[in-house]
């Protein structure tokens, strides 16, 4: 009886040693303290390809269009942003928008994307007399995109709504015509802001450019500016252009925050980049073409940090706590047999004295330039 007990309590004994080794090499169970700790497991980077002004179409840049594709797609981006202007078509008044374009549209910018944010360009809406080559594509290429989220409907315009995407609100603003955006897009951002995301707008036509200069400082600028995003991209114009961070602004004026190393702090103000380098022929800027009436103003040139004559598209990388931008250029060899050239009115003579980036530089992807904003 005695040798039974001893016997029962080594076992019990045993079983209790066994379960004491397997608890502790078993992995450890977070606390409660550790939840309430990380309220935001945004611990992942997302990279969003930006681009505008592609090239599908005749009136475009085939060779350029067809090298961003490709370069796009080789840095692997969780998500495309796209800011209008997919089609040039070569006739005015067209009565329907050509499947051929809708299909290349699907191959190059649907297809490889598991993301994919659209802005209606001016090329894209119905041809009017302003703008009789329009393509009207529209209709066929906005249901290609991934849609916005549903809380952004309030009292936002048809082609117009947010998504958050990773660490970021991205926030898309229709052109046509304008309209101050800041009933449904204000409380959109103050929601984004207390769960501590990014916020970056779309918009086709440039709220501020040294292309070809439209004074939009107490309407467009003021508006976008007013709302506080961090950056603001837009298209529209066939070149790159990036801003320094700016205030909010007050009659007219704007305070900035310059940076030689391209490095800021969140805070410095709204970040403003032109990007239509995707295929379409580039037009040189305002100035360098001799045009006064559409050059800008000294203020607007001191608040520039870089511009150029590219092919080129933008990736963000972007986690919690910072914002990465890198802007690629793509050159293309130009090849004197074929028909195609890159540059807008190629026969003008203002060309003569106008490089372009990649003159003189060997075909291929490189940085042009990168750019960087922490919390």
């Amino acid at each position: 009886m005695k040798w039974f007990a001893v016997k029962i309590i080594f076992l019990l004994a045993l079983a209790l040693f066994v379960s004491y080794s397997l608890s502790e090499g078993a992995p450890r169970k977070k606390t409660g303290v550790q939840k309430v700790m990380a309220p935001f497991p945004q611990s992942t980077t997302t990279r969003i390809a930006i681009v505008g002004d592609t090239g599908t179409g005749e009136r475009a840049y085939a060779p350029g269009f067809s090298a961003v594709q490709k370069a796009m797609r080789d840095t692997k981006p969780d998500a495309l942003l796209h800011l209008g202007d997919f089609v040039y078509q070569p006739e005015p008044f067209p009565d329907s928008c050509l499947d051929r374009y809708i299909e290349e549209i699907k191959k190059t910018l649907v297809d490889p994307y598991p993301l994919r944010l659209f802005v209606a360009g001016d090329n894209d809406l119905p041809a009017h007399k302003y703008k009789p080559k329009a393509s009207g594509c529209w209709d066929k290429i906005d249901p290609l995109d991934s849609g916005f989220d549903n809380a952004a409907k309030s009292a936002a315009r048809d082609f117009e709504g947010t998504r958050v995407v990773g660490n970021a609100l991205i926030g898309i603003i229709h052109n046509y015509p304008w309209q101050d955006p800041t009933e449904w897009l204000k409380p959109r951002i103050k929601e984004a802001r207390e769960k501590g995301l990014w916020v970056i707008l779309a918009v086709h036509e440039p709220a501020l450019t040294t292309a070809w200069y439209l004074d939009k400082r107490n309407t467009v600028l003021k508006q976008l500016n007013a709302l506080k995003p961090d950056l603001v991209f837009a298209g529209n114009q066939h070149s790159y252009e990036r801003f320094h961070p700016m205030s909010p602004v007050k009659d007219g004026t704007f305070k900035v925050i310059k940076s030689e190393s391209g490095k800021y702090q969140s805070g410095d103000g709204t970040m403003h980049i032109v990007s239509g380098g995707g295929g379409a022929t580039f037009k040189p800027f305002a100035d360098t073409q001799g045009n006064e009436k559409r050059t800008a103003p000294k203020e607007v040139f001191d608040a520039l940090a870089k511009r150029a004559l590219m092919n080129h598209f933008v990736t963000l990388d972007i986690s919690r706590d910072v914002l990465k931008g890198t802007v690629w250029r793509v050159c293309v060899n130009d090849d004197p047999d074929d028909q195609q050239n890159p540059r807008w009115k190629s026969r003008k003579k203002f060309w003569d004295n106008i490089p372009l980036e990649c003159d003189d530089k060997p075909e291929g992807v490189t940085v042009y330039e990168q750019f960087e904003i922490s919390h």
